[in-house]
Protein backbone atom coordinates (compact mmCIF):
# COMPACT_ATOMS: atom_id res chain seq x y z
CA UNK A 1 0.00 0.00 0.00
CA UNK A 2 1.28 3.53 -1.05
CA UNK A 3 1.79 5.82 2.04
CA UNK A 4 -0.67 9.14 1.24
CA UNK A 5 0.10 11.25 4.55
CA UNK A 6 1.80 14.39 3.66
CA UNK A 7 5.21 14.88 4.18
CA UNK A 8 6.15 17.45 7.10
CA UNK A 9 9.74 19.43 6.48
CA UNK A 10 10.75 19.21 10.49
CA UNK A 11 13.73 20.77 11.52
CA UNK A 12 16.15 17.03 10.29
CA UNK A 13 14.90 18.58 7.13
CA UNK A 14 16.52 21.81 7.41
CA UNK A 15 19.31 20.64 9.59
CA UNK A 16 20.70 18.80 6.30
CA UNK A 17 20.48 21.71 4.21
CA UNK A 18 21.68 24.35 7.01
CA UNK A 19 25.52 24.13 5.77
CA UNK A 20 24.52 24.60 2.01
CA UNK A 21 21.58 27.11 2.93
CA UNK A 22 23.86 30.37 2.04
CA UNK A 23 25.29 28.98 -1.19
CA UNK A 24 21.76 29.69 -2.47
CA UNK A 25 21.92 33.43 -4.34
CA UNK A 26 18.25 33.12 -4.14
CA UNK A 27 18.33 32.99 -0.17
CA UNK A 28 20.32 35.53 0.21
CA UNK A 29 18.85 38.30 -2.19
CA UNK A 30 15.34 37.69 -0.45
CA UNK A 31 17.04 38.23 2.56
CA UNK A 32 17.99 41.56 1.65
CA UNK A 33 15.30 42.79 -0.61
CA UNK A 34 12.97 41.85 2.93
CA UNK A 35 15.34 43.44 5.41
CA UNK A 36 14.91 46.71 2.90
CA UNK A 37 11.16 46.43 2.98
CA UNK A 38 11.50 46.52 7.10
CA UNK A 39 13.59 49.28 7.39
CA UNK A 40 11.39 51.23 4.83
CA UNK A 41 8.37 50.23 7.05
CA UNK A 42 9.77 50.05 10.45
CA UNK A 43 11.27 52.71 12.15
CA UNK A 44 14.25 50.74 13.51
CA UNK A 45 16.43 51.95 16.03
CA UNK A 46 19.22 50.66 18.01
CA UNK A 47 17.19 50.44 21.38
CA UNK A 48 14.56 47.77 19.71
CA UNK A 49 14.63 44.86 20.74
CA UNK A 50 13.93 41.99 18.12
CA UNK A 51 12.96 38.56 17.32
CA UNK A 52 13.70 36.86 14.61
CA UNK A 53 11.64 33.32 14.47
CA UNK A 54 12.56 30.62 12.02
CA UNK A 55 15.80 32.87 11.80
CA UNK A 56 17.19 29.99 9.55
CA UNK A 57 20.94 30.72 8.72
CA UNK A 58 20.22 34.35 10.25
CA UNK A 59 19.79 35.81 6.16
CA UNK A 60 17.30 38.15 7.34
CA UNK A 61 19.18 39.30 10.75
CA UNK A 62 22.58 39.96 9.76
CA UNK A 63 21.53 42.56 7.12
CA UNK A 64 19.67 44.64 9.88
CA UNK A 65 22.04 43.95 12.81
CA UNK A 66 23.75 47.20 13.05
CA UNK A 67 20.02 49.27 12.89
CA UNK A 68 18.75 47.21 16.20
CA UNK A 69 19.62 46.37 19.57
CA UNK A 70 19.50 42.90 21.14
CA UNK A 71 18.53 40.13 18.59
CA UNK A 72 16.92 37.07 19.59
CA UNK A 73 17.74 33.86 16.86
CA UNK A 74 14.96 31.49 16.97
CA UNK A 75 14.92 28.49 15.40
CA UNK A 76 13.78 24.94 15.55
CA UNK A 77 16.83 23.67 13.71
CA UNK A 78 20.10 22.78 15.88
CA UNK A 79 22.08 22.18 11.99
CA UNK A 80 20.50 26.28 11.54
CA UNK A 81 21.35 27.42 14.53
CA UNK A 82 25.06 25.66 14.30
CA UNK A 83 25.65 28.21 11.29
CA UNK A 84 24.16 31.21 12.77
CA UNK A 85 26.48 30.43 16.11
CA UNK A 86 29.71 30.48 13.36
CA UNK A 87 28.90 33.49 11.79
CA UNK A 88 27.87 35.27 14.82
CA UNK A 89 31.65 34.75 16.23
CA UNK A 90 33.27 34.93 12.70
CA UNK A 91 31.56 38.34 12.00
CA UNK A 92 32.73 39.40 16.16
CA UNK A 93 29.11 40.12 16.54
CA UNK A 94 27.95 41.14 19.97
CA UNK A 95 24.18 41.75 19.56
CA UNK A 96 22.85 38.49 18.10
CA UNK A 97 21.81 35.35 20.20
CA UNK A 98 20.70 32.19 18.77
CA UNK A 99 18.56 30.05 20.73
CA UNK A 100 16.42 26.19 19.43
CA UNK A 101 12.62 27.25 20.40
CA UNK A 102 9.57 26.35 18.25
CA UNK A 103 6.75 28.66 19.99
CA UNK A 104 4.02 26.15 19.39
CA UNK A 105 5.93 23.47 22.00
CA UNK A 106 7.98 25.41 24.12
CA UNK A 107 8.22 28.03 26.97
CA UNK A 108 8.19 31.45 25.18
CA UNK A 109 10.81 33.72 26.11
CA UNK A 110 10.72 36.12 29.13
CA UNK A 111 11.37 39.10 27.89
CA UNK A 112 9.32 41.29 25.31
CA UNK A 113 10.35 42.42 22.09
CA UNK A 114 9.68 45.48 20.17
CA UNK A 115 9.88 44.39 16.83
CA UNK A 116 9.12 40.15 15.66
CA UNK A 117 9.96 39.39 11.82
CA UNK A 118 9.64 35.74 10.27
CA UNK A 119 10.43 35.41 7.10
CA UNK A 120 9.00 31.66 5.14
CA UNK A 121 8.52 30.30 8.18
CA UNK A 122 4.82 31.26 8.74
CA UNK A 123 3.39 28.20 5.99
CA UNK A 124 5.43 26.14 7.76
CA UNK A 125 3.33 26.66 11.21
CA UNK A 126 0.19 24.62 11.44
CA UNK A 127 -1.99 27.08 13.56
CA UNK A 128 -1.60 30.06 12.02
CA UNK A 129 -4.01 32.04 14.45
CA UNK A 130 -2.38 30.58 17.22
CA UNK A 131 1.03 31.80 16.61
CA UNK A 132 -0.69 35.25 15.80
CA UNK A 133 -1.85 35.56 19.15
CA UNK A 134 1.64 33.77 20.57
CA UNK A 135 3.53 37.11 18.54
CA UNK A 136 1.36 39.68 20.09
CA UNK A 137 1.57 38.36 23.64
CA UNK A 138 5.62 39.01 23.02
CA UNK A 139 5.58 42.39 21.98
CA UNK A 140 5.59 45.63 23.72
CA UNK A 141 2.53 47.92 23.50
CA UNK A 142 2.96 49.41 19.91
CA UNK A 143 5.47 46.77 19.05
CA UNK A 144 5.43 45.90 15.53
CA UNK A 145 5.41 42.72 13.65
CA UNK A 146 6.61 41.79 10.11
CA UNK A 147 5.71 38.49 8.30
CA UNK A 148 7.15 37.78 4.98
CA UNK A 149 5.58 34.47 3.18
CA UNK A 150 4.27 33.06 0.10
CA UNK A 151 0.84 34.14 -1.68
CA UNK A 152 -1.69 31.82 -2.05
CA UNK A 153 -1.09 29.45 -4.40
CA UNK A 154 -2.21 25.94 -5.42
CA UNK A 155 0.47 23.66 -3.94
CA UNK A 156 2.96 23.71 -6.58
CA UNK A 157 5.68 25.66 -4.71
CA UNK A 158 6.63 22.57 -2.49
CA UNK A 159 4.26 19.99 -4.26
CA UNK A 160 1.44 18.86 -3.35
CA UNK A 161 2.91 15.85 -1.16
CA UNK A 162 4.33 18.59 1.32
CA UNK A 163 2.46 19.06 4.64
CA UNK A 164 2.82 22.97 4.75
CA UNK A 165 -0.32 26.05 4.02
CA UNK A 166 -0.07 26.85 0.14
CA UNK A 167 0.76 30.19 0.54
CA UNK A 168 -1.80 32.79 2.77
CA UNK A 169 -4.97 34.42 1.21
CA UNK A 170 -3.98 38.12 2.40
CA UNK A 171 -7.69 39.28 3.35
CA UNK A 172 -7.85 36.28 5.16
CA UNK A 173 -4.25 36.77 6.92
CA UNK A 174 -4.91 40.19 7.16
CA UNK A 175 -8.54 39.21 9.59
CA UNK A 176 -6.60 36.51 11.52
CA UNK A 177 -3.86 39.12 12.40
CA UNK A 178 -7.10 41.91 13.79
CA UNK A 179 -8.15 38.88 15.81
CA UNK A 180 -5.16 37.91 17.79
CA UNK A 181 -5.01 41.98 18.63
CA UNK A 182 -3.14 43.68 15.41
CA UNK A 183 -3.68 46.82 13.82
CA UNK A 184 -2.19 48.84 11.07
CA UNK A 185 -1.87 46.05 9.01
CA UNK A 186 -0.04 46.62 5.11
CA UNK A 187 0.69 44.34 2.63
CA UNK A 188 3.22 44.79 0.40
CA UNK A 189 5.22 42.49 -2.58
CA UNK A 190 8.93 42.72 -1.77
CA UNK A 191 9.88 39.44 -3.83
CA UNK A 192 8.99 36.98 -6.66
CA UNK A 193 10.76 33.04 -7.04
CA UNK A 194 10.95 31.68 -9.96
CA UNK A 195 10.85 27.62 -10.15
CA UNK A 196 10.72 25.37 -12.96
CA UNK A 197 7.94 23.04 -13.39
CA UNK A 198 6.68 20.99 -16.66
CA UNK A 199 4.68 23.75 -18.03
CA UNK A 200 7.47 26.12 -17.68
CA UNK A 201 8.44 28.57 -15.59
CA UNK A 202 6.21 30.10 -12.68
CA UNK A 203 6.51 32.69 -10.25
CA UNK A 204 5.59 33.03 -6.56
CA UNK A 205 5.41 36.74 -5.27
CA UNK A 206 6.48 36.66 -1.20
CA UNK A 207 4.73 39.62 1.16
CA UNK A 208 5.51 41.64 3.52
CA UNK A 209 2.92 42.16 6.12
CA UNK A 210 3.65 44.62 8.68
CA UNK A 211 1.14 45.38 11.67
CA UNK A 212 1.40 46.80 15.26
CA UNK A 213 0.40 45.33 18.33
CA UNK A 214 -3.35 47.29 19.54
CA UNK A 215 -4.22 47.91 22.81
CA UNK A 216 -1.90 47.55 26.40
Amino acid sequence: MTNTEPTKLDATHFDSKARQWDDNPLFRERGLKIADAIRQTVPLHQRMNALDYGCGTGLLSFPLKDELGAILLADSSSGMLDVVREKIAAQGVSNMTPVKLDLLIDPPPAQRFDLIYTSMTLHHVPDTSHILRIFRDLLQPGGYLCIADLDQEDGSFHGLGVDVHHGFDQADLSRRAAQAGFAELHFQTVFSIAKEHEGGTRDYPVFLMTARRAGT
